[in-house]
């Protein structure tokens, strides 16, 4: 999924728009466009923020000079494909204008707020939210619209087990949708499905976890800066690993880590307690211990 920003253009000529890739538009402060299929029959379009153009591939028209801040998506066509599992061919949809549609604001959405952080969640995060957008995409807004698949169960033990082992080995890479899907032999949306209901986490959900995971590890062992634990496990900056460790465990890195130690501390510095007569020392009771 390519991402752009794209400021208002006072002042430019209208010009012919050709895109060969679907493609939306997310108007982030209100304004308005010309555009139409020829010059002379261009109309001016007002658009509130939020609202959202659903522009099909190979489209032609003339665009004026938007007087709006727009987010453009380019939604790829293998995306569109694996969306449309079971259907071969190019996914054809429909050209729809200043959709109010909750779930797709709501994705286009955390676009922009991975944009304005600078991309810190990786290519996966991204990947994960092209193939929603492109179920919503084949689901609602495509000419010939598919009967969704079911898929019965989970990924084999195998399957898994290929893909924990991949996480595993890249931790510290910026992994793919396609390359899980790729380990577990199956389509990405096949693939992304199955997961879920193998484990009750997206992809994303769970290569993050196992991230925080390792680090939790590499921080128990006092030998590493936060820094240098954040990038071993697959963090681009040490703000992106702080706030994600402190949406799973409650707690930032350097609070788990002296909580670590102390805890290391006050073990250290118990006292030995004397068992019962006629106890062996591994049986304390819980009062006991």
């Amino acid at each position: 999924m390519r991402v752009e920003l794209e400021p208002p253009e006072l002042d430019v000529e209208p010009r012919m728009l050709v895109k060969n890739e679907a493609v939306l538009v997310m108007a982030l402060r209100p304004g308005w466009v010309e555009v139409g299929p020829r010059r002379s029959e261009m109309k001016k379009i007002n658009f509130e923020a939020g609202e959202v153009n659903v522009c099909p591939r190979d489209i032609k028209v003339w665009l004026g000079a938007p007087s709006m801040e727009r987010l453009i998506l380019t939604i790829s066509d293998p995306a569109l494909r694996a969306a449309n599992d079971g259907i071969s061919g190019d996914v054809e949809l429909r050209g729809a204008h200043k959709l109010a549609d909750a779930r797709l604001r709501a994705l286009v959405a955390a676009v922009n707020a991975e944009r304005v952080a600078g991309f810190s969640s990786g290519r996966l995060f991204l990947d994960s939210i092209e193939q929603a957008l492109a179920v919503a995409l084949v689901n609602n807004y495509s000419v010939r619209r598919s009967s969704p698949r079911i898929y019965r169960g989970g990924l084999t033990p195998a399957r898994f087990r290929k893909v924990v082992e991949l996480v595993h080995t890249e931790m510290d890479g910026d992994l793919s949708l396609e390359e899980l899907a790729d380990a577990a032999g199956l389509s990405i949306t096949h693939f992304a499905e199955m997961f879920r209901q193998s484990t009750g986490q997206s992809p994303h959900q769970f290569v993050l976890h196992r991230r925080v995971d390792r680090a939790k590890e590499m921080l128990r062992a006092a030998e590493s800066r936060v820094l240098d634990v954040a990038l071993a496990c697959g963090f681009k900056s040490q703000q992106h690993f702080a706030r994600v460790f402190r949406s799973v465990c409650g707690a930032s890195p350097t609070e788990y880590r002296q909580e670590f130690a102390h805890r290391d501390q006050r073990w250290a510095e118990r006292p030995l307690l004397r068992p019962a007569r006629g106890t062996h020392p591994l049986f304390h009771s819980r009062q006991d211990a």
